[in-house]
This record gives structure tokens, C-alpha cells and sequence, in this order.
């Protein structure tokens, strides 16, 4: 209800009635559902006719704003007192912010060269304006400089694409967020992270870009917790998710390559990752190692299992070695993961192999217990990225299965 209330004021219609449907259905039985199911009918046909299902009165919640241009408001100069306001108003991801004032929003903007009131896209689920003034709002609150304002637009951009199908991942009960893997130039000149403890604290440019897009995506987008955001318990990547790949102690080429980008050009990629699995082997054999990953990745509760995602392994360098020493390409390496991570469709339960063999199906010519169902559609669906220092360490990305991963240009400022 929630949802749907402030997904209507933000489209212009607030007041338009809604049917209810009791949730959760994974515990009611088939005949529940349908008795459900029959109701829901009859509601829908008397709200067709102008009759009240109970939902129609509802207040409608307070919605993303529909301006380009960012109003100005007095609020308290106190940094603590700010805070506390933020909070209040739900302008906070639960750190302390900075406040936006219009001369660190001005300061902001000029990291940008473009203008103010240009509007990027309109961010799902509340499809608030985020002009490029907004968005320099919520990059000073993050704690940007100046000079990543290009890299925070493009990747708006990119989640605003529909292939990368933020309306879902934004209001979702799984724990899937954006991640940010920047390419090309800027990195290095930014100090994106790239090498240790790219995933983790120390790097003002990593922490401040990934939380500056959940910044947009929560006060532009209107993915409030337990509002429009339904995650059921999140995860930790939600405050920030960026880093840089270590094109420098990569054995193949960088992924904004792959991609269809030049290597001079600056790119930001955005992925639906559902969480991070740490892989430590210790093998020096290819084939060994390409085992042992692809194991890793089984698992059937998996989304991308579900609806044939697109999973991600941020190789380390060590490990990106042992497969290049063993004659394998990145293409190869992406092929024998795809084959060996088969799994199969027997080690569903038995309510998510009825759900898989709905949705893969007509993809696999055909579902059984027997089916080796395969964790994406095809092997270039396996995206690979190298990043992180020295170690015998790799890391498994699920995604959030109905995503894929949209790479945006930087546009350098003017």
C-alpha cells in the first residue's frame, strides 16, 4: 500500500484506488490463493465502477519531489541539530551528512560544467526528478568532492536504464544494490581503489560515490526504508558499493573494453548485486581453481538460478594469474564457469523448481528434476572484473537475477 500510494502522487494521480492483496502468499496454500485471487476480482471490478474497496480513501504519502531545481530551506546550522532534521525529514541513510548549502552545492556543480536544472532521469520507484542540480545535493550530503560529480551522473544514468530494471531492485524484498565499477582514466586520477581492500573502508572516493548514488536512489527515487524499499533485511552494500578494476595487474583486457568502450575512455558500469561470497584457494592449477569457483557459485536459492542472470567474480590478481598461466582467456574462463556451475534442478525446493521451471523453461527446451539448469542464459552473461591486492582471495557476486549490468561514458566537465 505504501508502495503503491506514493508510486501514484509521484505519477500525478494520488488518489486513484487500489485493490489490496493480503502479502506474504509463501505460506498459503494453492486453494488460499485462489479464494485470494477471486476477491482481488471482485475488487478491482467495483473499484472499475467507481465503488470503494476500503483503499480508495487512503492519505496519500509524501512523494519524491517533481522539480528540477532544488528549493532552498533554513535548517538548523548545528551540525548535530542538522542531523537530527535529516532524520526527521528522512533525507539520512543513518551516518552524518553534510549539510547542502548553496555554496557547497555552487562548489559542487562546477565539478560538472553542465547545467543545473538538466534533468538526467527520472529515478523509480517515486520517478523523482534527478536534474543535475539534485543530484549535486546529495553528493555534497555524501561527502564527495567536487571532481566525482561526473562519475555519481553517469552512474544515475546507467541505474535509470531499463535493462538495469531499478523499479524492481529499488523496491524488492531481496538485498540487491547498485555497484559501481569505474574504468579508464578517471579512476586513477580520482584514486578510486582498484587494489586492497577495494570492497571495504579507506578510500573517500570508493565510500563517498557509492553512497551518494543510494543517497539519490532514497531521496529522489523515494526507496525509503520499509517504505518504498521492502527489503526484507538488506545488506551492508547498501550504504556503498564502488570500486575501480586493477586494470594494472590484469592479465586481459579492462572490462569497459569488453564492453565496446575505447581504453582512453572513462566509464562507469553499474551491477544489481544481491551480496559478496569471499573465495580463498590456495591452488596454483587452472582447472583446479575454475572448479572450485564454479562450485562456489551453486547454490539454489540463487536468483540468477531463477530467471538465468548474470552473475559477477571479482578475481584477484593472484587467481587472474593462475588462469592466464593456464592458457585461459577471460572468454574462456567466463565458458568453463558457465559449463561447470550447472546445476541441477533437483536441488530446488520444491515451490522454487515449480517457480524456475515457469520461468526457464521454454530458455532450456523443457524442465525436469533432471534438467541441468545453468546459472545464466549464456556464458558472456558471466561478467568478470580483476580487483583487490595480493592474496589468494576471489569474490562471487550474485545479482539480483532480473538485472543487467549497464555501462555509462563519463562526460568530462566543460
Amino acid at each position: 500500500m505504501t508502495l503503491g500510494r506514493a508510486q501514484l502522487k509521484a505519477l500525478g494521480c494520488p488518489d486513484l484506488p487500489i485493490a489490496v492483496i493480503p502479502h506474504p502468499f509463501g505460506l498459503r496454500t494453492r486453494d488460499e490463493v485462489r479464494q485470494l485471487a477471486g476477491k482481488c476480482v471482485e475488487d478491482i471490478a467495483r473499484l472499475a465502477v467507481g465503488g470503494d474497496a476500503g483503499a480508495a480513501s487512503q492519505a496519500a504519502s509524501a512523494g519524491p519531489s517533481t522539480a528540477a531545481r532544488a528549493a532552498n530551506i533554513r535548517v538548523p546550522e548545528d551540525l548535530s541539530a542538522f542531523n537530527e532534521e535529516c532524520e526527521r525529514r528522512r533525507w539520512s541513510d543513518g551516518l552524518p551528512l553534510i549539510p547542502p548549502t548553496v555554496e557547497r552545492v555552487e562548489r559542487m556543480l562546477r565539478g560538472a560544467g553542465r547545467s543545473p536544472g538538466e534533468v538526467v532521469a527520472h529515478v523509480a520507484p517515486g520517478f523523482g526528478v534527478a536534474s543535475i542540480e539534485r543530484i549535486a545535493v546529495n553528493a555534497v550530503m555524501a561527502g564527495c568532492r567536487p571532481e566525482y560529480l561526473p562519475v555519481l551522473i553517469a552512474a544515475v544514468d546507467a541505474v535509470t536504464d531499463r535493462r538495469f530494471n531499478l523499479q524492481s531492485i529499488q523496491a524488492t524484498t531481496n538485498p540487491a544494490t547498485p555497484w559501481i565499477v569505474v574504468n579508464g582514466p578517471i579512476a586513477g586520477r580520482l584514486r578510486v581503489n582498484s587494489t586492497l581492500n577495494c570492497l571495504g573502508q579507506g578510500s573517500r572516493a570508493n565510500a563517498t560515490l557509492g553512497r551518494a548514488l543510494r543517497l539519490v536512489l532514497q531521496n529522489i527515487g523515494g526507496a525509503l526504508p520499509a517504505d518504498m524499499d521492502r527489503a526484507t533485511h538488506g545488506q551492508p552494500g547498501k550504504y556503498t558499493f564502488c570500486c575501480a578494476e586493477n586494470v594494472a595487474q590484469s592479465p586481459w583486457g579492462p572490462l569497459h573494453v569488453e564492453r565496446g568502450f575505447a581504453a582512453d575512455e572513462s566509464t562507469v558500469t553499474v551491477i544489481g548485486a544481491a551480496g559478496t561470497l569471499n573465495m580463498n584457494s590456495h591452488s596454483k592449477d587452472a582447472k583446479e581453481l575454475l572448479r572450485a569457483i564454479a562450485d562456489s557459485m551453486i547454490f539454489p536459492t540463487s536468483n540468477d538460478y531463477h530467471f538465468g542472470g548474470e552473475p559477477w567474480i571479482v578475481l584477484s590478481p593472484e587467481h587472474a594469474e593462475v588462469l592466464n598461466r593456464g592458457g585461459l582467456s577471460k572468454m574462456d574462463v567466463k565458458k568453463q564457469l558457465w559449463e561447470r556451475s550447472k546445476m541441477l534442478a533437483s536441488r530446488f525446493a520444491a515451490k522454487d523448481y515449480e517457480r524456475a521451471r515457469h520461468t526457464r523453461s521454454a530458455e532450456l527446451g523443457g524442465f525436469a528434476p533432471d534438467t541441468e539448469v545453468p546459472i545464466a542464459r549464456g556464458p558472456d552473461d558471466v561478467g568478470i572484473v580483476v580487483a583487490g591486492g595480493p592474496g589468494t582471495h576471489s569474490v562471487y557476486v550474485p545479482t539480483f537475477g532480473q538485472t543487467r549490468a549497464v555501462t555509462r561514458p563519463v562526460a568530462r566537465a566543460a
